[in-house]
């Protein structure tokens, strides 16, 4: 019996620390904005103001919080699919130059912080 409640005492301390431990790790705000920098994503996209494509406000209302969010701005991201401009026009999205999963999940949640 004294076995079993130390059991049941350790597996409650491993679950008290484990839910401090947030399910994301914390954004890289300046590596996200480096890398939107240097892929001239600021070109066509402002924090909260459109350009020729939709703000960073705009976007995160469209993915933030789905389960597949960061998945789906990642795709936008990097496979060159046809967006529709704020002016109703088509275009291919710029593809990111770069292949490093982090980065791009990085990115990915930084905008979606929005």
């Amino acid at each position: 019996m004294k076995h079993l409640s130390l059991v049941t005492a350790v597996a409650a301390a491993a679950f008290s620390l484990l839910a401090m431990v947030p399910a994301h790790a914390a954004v890289d705000v300046d590596a996200a904005k480096a890398l939107a920098k240097k892929n001239d994503c600021f070109k066509c996209h402002a924090p909260d103001k459109s350009k020729k494509g939709p703000s960073l406000k705009k976007i995160s209302e469209k993915y933030k919080g789905k389960a597949d969010g960061q998945e789906k701005a990642i795709k936008n991201m990097t496979s060159g699919l046809k967006v529709k401009l704020e002016d109703g026009t088509e275009e291919e999205h710029k593809i990111i130059d770069t292949k490093d999963t982090a980065q791009l999940k990085n990115l990915a949640d930084w905008i979606l912080s929005h």
